[in-house]
């Protein structure tokens, strides 16, 4: 799609959201004006993820938003700044795609490696056993 008709979708889109408020009285909580806010940057996310993901790979990121919504979510900003920065120049595959989360699973192993707490216990110190044996 080109960028025009992306933006008149969102015109549309908008303007049929104002239409909706003011037919159940506004929108005079900030709460609508959130959800507003809220549905149009979803919009303007899925409209840019279908520019920049073939169908298999939309069709994948979906799966993995049903099962985990945060990795979809990192997945999506990872792919808008590779898209922003020039770096990709045609539409991610899902072969492509699931090169992404097999490194982003990757960081976060090894994330998670570094936080790991270690406990070593002192040998020969403080044991309670030896109290009873003063008696």
């Amino acid at each position: 799609m080109a960028d025009a008709e992306l933006e008149e979708i969102r015109r549309a889109r908008l303007a049929q959201l104002q239409q909706q408020a003011a037919s159940r009285g506004g929108p005079s909580q900030e709460g609508g004006q959130e959800d507003q806010r809220r549905q149009a940057e979803s919009e303007r996310r899925s409209a840019i993820m279908s520019q920049i993901l073939d169908p298999a790979a939309a069709d994948r990121l979906g799966r993995i938003r049903l099962v985990k919504e945060s990795r979809a979510v990192d997945i999506e900003n990872r792919l808008m700044m590779l898209a922003q920065t020039g770096q990709i120049r045609q539409k991610v595959t899902e072969d492509q795609l699931k090169e992404l989360l097999n490194a982003v699973a990757e960081n976060q192993r090894k994330e998670e490696e570094e936080q790991k707490i270690v406990i070593t216990r002192r040998k020969g110190g403080w044991d309670d056993d030896d109290d009873l044996l003063d008696l």
